[in-house]
């Protein structure tokens, strides 16, 4: 089971880099990048072992690796993480493009939508106490992020974990 601090990574990789979307017929969230990351995704692939690691693809002189998350695993474990971790107020880019993939994949994920037009959704503020858009609850407490992001600050030290754990050599 992965500790807070791992979620949020996984949280904030995807916000920064990660693709919610699909292939069609099935939702997936997909995250790329360049091959000299493999260290990132092999601990990916160790502390979310329902995602899929693809690559090393070489393309247009690039290299880089494929991480994916779809069927049971995305549905069952990462599209709830998603939901308590993703917010306006975190990233309203992000938020928006996994409202809209729980939205148009609401079948295969589950989620009932709660609305007719998820950009709409995606673009209007989440107040305080509101009931959410396409099954995601309301924004997750700031204090959490505030905590998650101070721990990454001093080198990966959160609750139950001690300072420096999991840091590179010569860096915690």
């Amino acid at each position: 089971m992965a500790s807070d601090f791992e979620e949020g990574l996984l949280v904030g990789l995807l916000v920064g880099e990660g693709h919610f979307g699909g292939d069609g017929r099935q939702p997936q969230v997909t995250l790329r990048m360049h091959d000299r990351h493999e260290a990132l995704f092999r601990w990916l692939e160790r502390t979310f072992p329902g995602g899929r690691l693809y690559g090393p693809y070489e393309h247009g002189g690039r290299r880089y690796y494929q991480w994916m998350a779809r069927g049971a695993y995305l549905r069952d474990e990462l599209v709830p993480l998603l939901r308590r971790a993703l917010s306006p107020a975190l990233d309203r880019y992000a938020y928006g493009r996994f409202l809209a993939m729980c939205e148009r994949y609401a079948r295969q994920l589950g989620s009932a939508p709660n609305s007719e037009d998820p950009a709409d959704d995606a673009a209007a503020p989440v107040p305080e106490g509101d009931r959410g858009v396409a099954g995601v609850p309301p924004p997750a407490d700031p204090s959490q992020l505030s905590r998650i992001f101070a721990a990454l600050r001093t080198g990966g030290a959160s609750p139950g974990r001690p300072p420096g754990a999991g840091t590179a050599p010569g860096k915690g």
